[in-house]
């Protein structure tokens, strides 16, 4: 019984470390038959040093991927990058045109008012599950369409 007292204070003080949070998280909606969409958050650092989100996963996509718009000789573009950094008190937006989750090759429709579970991989070895609500979301001169398995192959970082 001890052991198991001990074991349940260290998973809440793990828990209590994680100075990460993951707020207002959504995916967005998109047509029947589109293979790709994105997520959008909040990243909110409470904790006096930086912070990465390194990797996100979901069952709704075969791919999940970080990635951010550049504007290249006057054209966006999409980019997968390593991580996105939230500096120590600081707060990061993951919104359309800016940094955003990938979610490739999906594996179910994302109609609007439904959600998907994703779970969001930090650098200081914290992990965070969400579920997304599926929202409408004003679409972009992006065509997420165009990803596939390769783009997988390209990480950038910045």
């Amino acid at each position: 019984m001890r052991k198991l007292l001990i074991a349940a204070l260290l998973c809440q003080s793990t828990f209590a470390l994680a100075d990460i949070v993951v707020s207002e998280p959504y995916a967005r909606a998109v047509p029947h038959g589109q293979l790709n969409s994105a997520a959008f958050m909040t990243l909110k650092n409470s904790g006096n040093k930086a912070v990465d989100l390194i990797s996100a996963s979901s069952p709704a996509a075969e791919h999940v991927e970080l990635h951010t718009h550049s504007n290249v000789d006057g054209v966006m573009q999409m980019r997968p990058i390593d991580k996105v950094t939230i500096e120590a008190n600081h707060t990061t937006v993951l919104k359309p045109g800016g940094h955003h989750v990938m979610l490739i090759g999906l594996e179910q429709e994302l109609n609007e008012g439904d959600s998907i579970p994703m779970t969001f991989t930090f650098s200081d070895g914290t992990t965070q599950e969400k579920q997304l609500p599926i929202k409408f979301v004003m679409p972009m001169n992006m065509d997420h369409s165009k990803h596939t398995e390769q783009s997988t192959e390209h990480k950038h970082t910045h």
